[in-house]
């Protein structure tokens, strides 16, 4: 009796035990499904919608409506800074600068923020026109430059930037930018 009690736990127990290495087998083929299912599953890029068409990037050439947004945003974090924001200024500008330009771009920005660290200097930029080149991977900003010491504002006037990129792939990089020198009036 003892013996008959003894082999039916023991199948008992080796049901349950195969049932769970059944089970175990299962959701490993299932995670390796997955896993490989993610891997070569298409990818997608959404962009927030504030866009006037759809935007395709492609490596043979960069597209206006690209240069734009990305000029767009490069100088709303270029032109606008103050000196509580300086090191965050000059990070975000080197975080979209090419490798190969970085260096003198680094240095002009460290002459910026040596000059106005520790000052109550605070420049803000309100665009009011732009102009992209894809061609020449360059795109001009004109708008209105207002510098504020403490909490007044000094100067108020309508300067125009340059910006220069390179474009690797389908990544477009600031190679350089500055502001274009007014032509001087002849009398």
């Amino acid at each position: 009796m003892d013996i008959d009690l003894a082999h039916d736990k023991s199948q008992g127990i080796l049901r349950q035990r195969n049932g769970l290495a059944l089970l175990s087998l299962v959701l490993g083929l299932i995670a390796v499904g997955s896993v490989v299912s993610a891997g070569h599953k298409d990818r997608e890029v959404v962009l927030v919608p504030t866009l006037r068409t759809p935007l395709t990037l492609t490596s043979a050439k960069v597209s206006p409506d690209y240069l734009e947004m990305v000029t767009r945003d490069v100088a709303m974090v270029a032109l606008n800074r103050s000196p509580q924001s300086l090191t965050y200024w000059m990070d975000s500008i080197l975080e979209v600068t090419d490798d190969q330009a970085r260096g003198e771009v680094k240095k002009a920005l460290m002459k910026v923020v040596a000059e106005q660290q520790g000052s109550q200097i605070t420049q803000f930029f309100t665009p009011d026109a732009m102009r992209v080149d894809p061609d020449t991977l360059t795109s001009t900003v004109g708008g209105t430059l207002h510098t504020v010491v403490a909490s007044k504002e000094v100067t108020s006037e309508h300067r125009t930037f340059r910006f220069t990129w390179t474009y690797n792939g389908v990544s477009l990089k600031l190679k350089g930018f500055g502001m274009i020198a007014k032509p001087e009036e002849t009398p």
